[in-house]
């Protein structure tokens, strides 16, 4: 599809949209506008054998996601988010690189509602902060199932009060290995599933 290819030819060389140039943020919402278009999945929260899975971020125009980058001594690495359509359980993973030895991540989880065929309600309920060393952090893939099993870890783990911590996500583009995703604060998400 023309239009895929057009879009992940934009993304290239952005390092998930922290590279991006005003006019090469304006050429990727371009051609995520095209993609949508022809989106295959007229009905994403049906085929949630889609949704299903574990995905990688490689762009957003999310303010918050990419100001990880700003902190000090530190660069934001791999951006994960893993979908449980079963639990309707959201994981978000965010891996920190910096000084040797103080790796570290942050994650939240979250629990979504479907409330049409393309938009989910977000309800935030946990967040970890912490040192990659100090929780025995491995891969995306065994974290969040030891999330998944309840387990604390030594970081900043603490619930978040739902009632207050919620958002939205359109789902506009979905096929078996493409998402897109535009948020409650105007922020695009493309991610590939993992």
């Amino acid at each position: 599809m023309r239009e895929k290819t057009d879009l992940l030819q934009a993304i290239a060389g952005t390092n998930r949209g922290l590279l991006a140039t005003e006019a090469k943020k304006q050429a990727i919402a371009d051609a995520i506008v095209n993609l949508e278009n022809s989106n295959p999945t007229p009905s994403p929260l049906t085929a949630t054998h889609l949704l299903d899975g574990n995905w990688r971020l490689i762009y957003t125009s999310s303010k918050s996601l990419l100001n990880i980058d700003r902190l000090p001594l530190s660069k934001v690495g791999q951006i994960y988010q893993y979908i449980r359509v079963n639990t309707n359980s959201i994981y978000n993973l965010a891996e920190i690189s910096g000084l040797p030895y103080l790796e570290g991540l942050i994650s939240v989880a979250a629990k979504f509602e479907a409330v049409s065929e393309r938009r989910i309600n977000v309800k935030f309920e946990r967040s970890i902060i912490g040192l990659q060393r100090l929780i025995g952090y491995n891969s995306p893939d065994d974290f969040i199932q030891q999330i998944e099993a309840g387990q604390k870890f030594l970081a900043v783990d603490f619930p978040l009060n739902s009632n207050e911590q919620q958002g939205w996500l359109d789902i506009t583009y979905i096929d078996e290995d493409l998402r897109i995703g535009r948020g409650n604060e105007g922020s695009l998400f493309v991610l590939t599933k993992t």
